[in-house]
């Protein structure tokens, strides 16, 4: 197992829909799960240019970082620890989303639908510290 902290950085992408605020999830099928998007730093990149670039890599969404959010840490398909870290992003321009090889689909939902579609508990986590940071 190799010791290379892998370091990424994501959002919660929300807007304000009819019924309320509406979050982005996307659907990568080389997993076949449903995420927040997120992905690598590239070199010399910070946090919060990553965090805005892929988002707008995996969804189509050009975002304002807001406030920080919980992160995670955990191994990542290959076994090497990863650290993500995450920020509510508010919607400035969104263009048409297309599927790619990474990311199959995008839906935007409800909180509670979003949070009963996200795979991954560690998911649900951040989505409820982006909740907390509404109140």
């Amino acid at each position: 197992m190799a010791t290379d902290l892998v370091r990424a950085a994501g959002g919660v992408v929300w807007r304000a829909g009819s019924a309320g605020t509406e979050v982005l999830v996307v659907h990568r099928e080389k997993y076949d799960d449903w995420s927040l998007p997120k992905g690598k730093l590239d070199p010399g990149e910070s946090w919060e240019q990553a965090a805005i670039r892929e988002v707008f890599e995996e969804t189509g969404v050009v975002a304002v970082l807001g406030r920080e959010l919980v992160g995670a840490a955990y191994d990542d398909h290959n076994g090497h620890p990863k650290q993500v870290r995450y920020w509510a992003m508010a919607v400035a321009v969104e263009v048409p989303f297309e599927a790619d090889d990474e990311i199959a689909a995008r839906a935007w939902l409800s909180v509670d639908d979003a949070a009963e579609r996200l795979t991954y508990p560690r998911d649900v986590v951040v989505l409820d510290s982006f909740c907390e940071s509404l109140r």
